[in-house]
């Protein structure tokens, strides 16, 4: 028998929201060992959720923060493009636009399917699916960067729609991968449905839209709960920007209000660019509200509850809330800027909970050009992680994909059998990350080598000409840089190589986070000994002296 929400129980509530979220994973790792592209398959860059009737955010597996973006409105562009009368069981949606929903830059294709139960729409199952074919596009607007994909009906009884598919398929460079990738997004989203219909025949379809229901509001309370532990006052917080794409740095600033039980984030940037940094509304909300949720409450759920307590503001018409037909191709490096200002004035307000600046950046490196094994067309993308960090307990964590990405490195063997490139150096940077107390973690050099002519590059970097701040004492970490063939490479975003010609990567290192006096000997000792510090560092901050090392000290 189905429960109303006042005869819910704690423990049904915790059952069905881990229920929910446990449909969520398991679509992620159908959607990741059915995809055919490396991108999917083994960066799994990729995300699924699950949607109330009325379009809100219910469950998302905990893949990537970013595509929180993605997901929002996307639902509500749905139905506002179609009656509901019209949606039946077997459709799918598909869409990417950032300025009309359903996407925070084009890559990101999104595939929203209803769930019919007992007749009724009882919820919506959906994925996201980062497609890596958009490769030598410019990005003065949004119209060099791929094809727009409105939200439109891709599926009628399970079948795609012909004349859709040849459309999309038509704007794509390396269209049978598409293909395959596609059919991997639709069995996710089937296996989704079929889930959420099971759980809704065990507990009933009442129980769980009233389950639901509570989850949002549960999460709404965690939030509130957790801003009560945040001083009250107005916080503010500057930082700049740079990447390969602007001859100048911007400048970025927030000031944040806590009130009780709710944060402000009032944002000033400049206006919109020529490039493709500029970030749509949905991304800086979920920006915001990852980085709040990471210090007041990193368990709290992550549903459409989170954003009820927390409200947001940035100019119209600014890089952080640009309109049509500003490009978006690189907005991931502004949102981990975002993080940065959201935590620099949080760590005013509670400093124990918040860390140092962490790289700072997505360094994504695209390769494309035609493979000379196959005569095919091939689009390679990797974004290189960097240093993590460090906090007020914990040294930074080293090489890794820090806050709005969390896609796993593709491996060596698979990029090298996978496209016609060979992987000279891939390792961690020494003393790249700051000192402090506790140390920041080490930035990535990952240098590539073409084995064919006519490639063409693509690179998005930040922190080149900044540094990763410190907290408390800490220092900064080290800056990013680009090479071709061990030159450092300027400005520009788009490399021409040909075969021998190398690009190397190599990523920021994380802030340190308290006075260095406090670090222990024994730890400075032990950094020596495993080369993540030289001996001049180690004497020069930490009073350690290579002849100590030598003498054996635990």
């Amino acid at each position: 028998m189905s429960a109303t929400a006042s005869e819910l129980t704690p423990v049904q509530v915790e059952v069905i929201g881990s229920a929910l979220e446990s449909i969520c994973d398991e679509m992620g790792e159908a959607l990741v060992k059915t995809s055919y592209s490396p991108n999917i398959k083994e960066r799994r860059d990729c995300t699924t959720g699950i949607f109330n009737a009325g379009g809100e955010l219910l469950a998302q597996a905990e893949h990537i923060p970013m595509h929180l973006g993605s997901l929002m409105g996307i639902v509500n562009a749905i139905t506002d493009r179609y009656a509901l009368e019209d949606i039946r069981d077997g459709d799918s949606f598909v869409g990417n636009d950032p300025h009309i929903g359903g996407g925070t830059h084009l890559p990101d294709i999104v595939l929203v399917t209803p769930i019919f139960v007992e007749g009724a729409l009882a919820g919506w199952a959906t994925n996201l699916a980062h497609h890596s074919d958009y490769a030598e596009r410019g990005h003065e607007h949004i119209f060099q960067e791929g094809l727009r994909i409105p939200p439109v009906r891709f599926l009628r009884d399970w079948t795609y729609v012909p004349e859709v598919m040849d459309l999309i398929l038509t704007n794509m460079q390396v269209p049978a991968e598409r293909v395959a990738d596609f059919n991997a997004q639709v069995a996710a989203n089937r296996l989704g449905v079929a889930r959420f219909r099971e759980i809704s025949e065990k507990y009933g379809p009442a129980t769980i839209e009233a389950a639901g229901q509570e989850l949002l509001d549960y999460t709404e309370r965690k939030v509130r709960a957790g801003i009560r532990e945040v001083p009250n006052g107005r916080y503010r917080f500057s930082d700049t920007f740079d990447c390969n794409e602007l001859d100048e740095q911007l400048q970025l600033s927030v000031v944040m209000t806590v009130s009780d039980e709710h944060l402000d984030f009032e944002f000033t940037a400049p206006e919109q660019v020529r490039a493709s940094i500029n970030m749509v509304e949905t991304a800086l909300l979920a920006t915001v509200y990852y980085a709040a949720k990471t210090v007041v409450g990193p368990d709290i759920p992550a549903n459409g509850g989170l954003g009820r307590a927390i409200s947001v503001s940035a100019p119209r018409g600014s890089v952080l809330n640009c309109v049509a037909p500003a490009a978006v191709n690189g907005r991931i490096q502004l949102c981990q800027r975002v993080v940065d200002l959201v935590h620099g004035a949080l760590a005013d307000a509670v400093p124990s909970r918040v860390i140092a600046a962490s790289n700072g950046a997505v360094t994504g490196t695209q390769f494309s050009g035609t493979d000379p094994r196959t005569g095919r067309y091939y689009v390679y993308l990797e974004t290189i992680g960097g240093g993590y960090g460090a906090g007020c307990a914990y040294d930074g964590l080293d090489g890794v994909q820090a806050h709005m990405t969390n896609t796993s490195n593709l491996p060596v063997e698979a990029l090298e059998s996978e496209y016609p490139l060979f992987v000279e150096r891939y390792a961690l940077i020494d003393g790249s990350g700051g000192e402090g107390e506790h140390r920041g973690g080490m930035g990535i050099h990952r240098q590539v080598r073409v084995e064919h002519d006519d490639c063409q590059c693509e690179v998005g970097m930040s922190r080149m000409l900044s540094r990763p701040w410190g907290l408390l004492g800490g220092t900064a970490g080290q800056s990013a840089r680009l090479e071709k063939n061990g030159v450092v490479v300027p400005t520009g975003d788009v490399v021409h190589l040909s075969r021998g010609d190398s690009i190397s990567a190599i990523t920021a290192g994380g802030g340190g986070y308290g006075d260095p006096a406090n670090r222990p000997k024994d730890v400075v000792l032990r950094d020596l000994r495993e080369e993540r510090i030289d001996s001049s560092t180690a004497e020069r901050i930490y009073g350690v002296t290579n002849d100590e090392n030598s003498g054996g000290a635990a």
